[in-house]
């Protein structure tokens, strides 16, 4: 009973019959509604939490979810910076929007996780840079993303600094004389760990998308591992493609 009460008030959420902000009948309405107990109808109530459709804001009561994703478009990587003089491109981005970005920067000399050791191609005890960001939107952590850089080539540059790169780490790199010509990119979607749940507040049940790029120079030489986070339920990916005419067509 208590998945036929939550597959109503779903449906009321889809067709809009429940706008987002919209407060849902109490417990007592909807245990009078349906004729059913109080357990049933905080079961179904908690369905719909876990499924990211609905908040719990006691003792106000249950509220339809209001979603503005972020749209998370991985070729601005390549966008040329800085953007503006003091701030970078996330905060620039997202500020044009109207909304309010902010994010939190730690700067750290660690041994690289596996994955990234073989992704740089490090030698055993080689230690990395690591740059890691939490980026919120109107004071919600939106994802994360934690850049590893080989110790050896950014050591004492502005990579090392807990503060906004506004002319981009890339361009960093390249002052150093490891300008990224390509990039390979690698999504994975799976269920976050307990790192990332406790970083981003993530919610019973919220997948997560994995963006991870790796970047090279034209020697093809692994100079950057950034991995990005995604709750499934605040992003959008976009990305944009063009397409190459075959040889001999206009």
């Amino acid at each position: 009973m208590y998945q036929q009460i939550a597959d109503v008030i779903r449906s009321q959420i889809d067709t809009g019959q429940l706008a987002p902000g919209a407060k849902l009948p109490t417990e007592a309405e909807l245990r009078e509604e349906y004729g059913v107990s109080r357990e049933t109808v905080r079961k179904a109530l908690g369905l719909l939490v876990n499924e990211g459709l609905v908040v719990s804001a006691r003792p106000q009561g249950h509220f339809v979810r209001r979603r503005q994703p972020m749209v998370f478009r991985p070729q601005a990587e390549f966008r040329e910076r800085p953007y503006t003089p003091e701030m970078d491109a996330f905060v620039t981005e997202y500020s044009a929007e109207g909304r309010e970005p902010r994010q939190e920067i730690e700067v750290a000399i660690v041994e690289p996780p596996a994955d990234v050791a073989k992704r740089l191609r490090l030698e055993p005890g080689e230690l990395v840079a690591v740059r890691k960001r939490v980026r919120y939107l109107d004071g919600e952590p939106f994802n994360t993303n934690d850049s590893y850089f080989p110790l050896s080539i950014v050591r004492d540059s502005e990579i090392m600094r807990p503060e906004n790169i506004t002319r981009g780490a890339n361009e960093v790199l390249a002052d150093l004389g490891y300008r990224q010509v390509r990039a390979l990119d690698e999504l994975y979607v799976r269920m976050p760990v307990p790192d990332e749940v406790h970083r981003l507040d993530l919610g019973p049940g919220t997948p997560v998308g994995v963006h991870l790029t790796t970047g090279f120079t034209e020697k093809g030489k692994p100079v950057r591992v950034a991995i990005t986070t995604l709750p499934g339920d605040r992003h959008v990916v976009s990305y944009e493609r063009r397409w190459e005419a075959p040889d001999g067509e206009a």
